[in-house]
């Protein structure tokens, strides 16, 4: 959410690994084109990017405790994984895989325009927004990966009308290196976060394991933030 950074702040959390960091077993221009289609294998961003390094022995922060109590201890996780729908809107937010050919278009900015990447982009007239096939009021995420070029376009609170996009927020991300956003600046999450890298897919349950940090939200947190996130 952007309109109230005390509330629903996206968090995330490494998911046990047996290494120290994920290798690689597939490549960005290997990935499926489609909705909701198989990374292939494919990893976003480098091994030894926070995103994929394995922290099951890293030491607890000393503020942990504190930063579990504020949240509410007996606060417990709601996974939805993208399963079913919630006043006619499905649940999770979906992600589509385009080509380099995919023709890029302009996108409107709106209220984050200044921390904002201006684009084009190859967002395509039939991507998913999250809460599909009516997706209401709520953040409206547009997740769009480009397999040849290898990179990341999200965007937040996303419209299309008279065939034109536009968005509150977007952030073009290149899934080949480690990259954050300015500091300070915003992106399609309230954190200054890519979204897509820390969602739960199919195509790797069904592989057999979860290797990255996964996101989630909280419903109060601190008005502060701590890297890698910048917002």
């Amino acid at each position: 959410m952007k309109t109230n950074h005390a509330f629903a702040l996206s968090i995330t959390i490494l998911w046990l690994t047996s290494g120290i960091a994920l290798s690689q077993t597939g490549t960005c221009a290997g990935m499926t084109v489609g909705q909701l289609t198989s990374l292939n294998g494919f990893v976003p961003f480098q091994s030894n990017s926070l995103w994929n390094t394995d922290i099951s022995t890293a030491p607890v922060d000393p503020n942990s405790a504190n930063y579990i109590n504020f949240i509410g201890s007996t606060v417990t996780l709601h996974p939805d994984f993208g399963s079913g729908t919630f006043h006619n809107q499905t649940l999770g937010i979906p992600y589509q895989i385009v080509a380099g050919t995919q023709a890029k278009v302009p996108v409107t900015l709106g209220a984050f325009f200044d921390e904002s990447d201006p684009g084009p982009e190859p967002i395509p007239s039939n991507a998913l927004i999250e809460g599909y096939p009516k997706p209401g009021n709520g953040d409206r995420h547009v997740l769009v990966l480009e397999k040849d070029g290898c990179w990341l376009y999200e965007l937040y609170n996303a419209t299309l009308k008279s065939g034109k996009w536009s968005a509150d927020a977007t952030s073009i991300w290149d899934m080949t290196i480690n990259e954050q956003r300015p500091y300070t600046w915003t992106s399609a999450d309230a954190a200054g976060l890519p979204v897509f890298v820390g969602l739960a897919r199919y195509d790797e349950v069904a592989a057999g394991a979860i290797n990255h940090a996964l996101r989630f939200t909280v419903p109060t947190s601190q008005r502060a933030f701590v890297l890698p996130a910048t917002h």
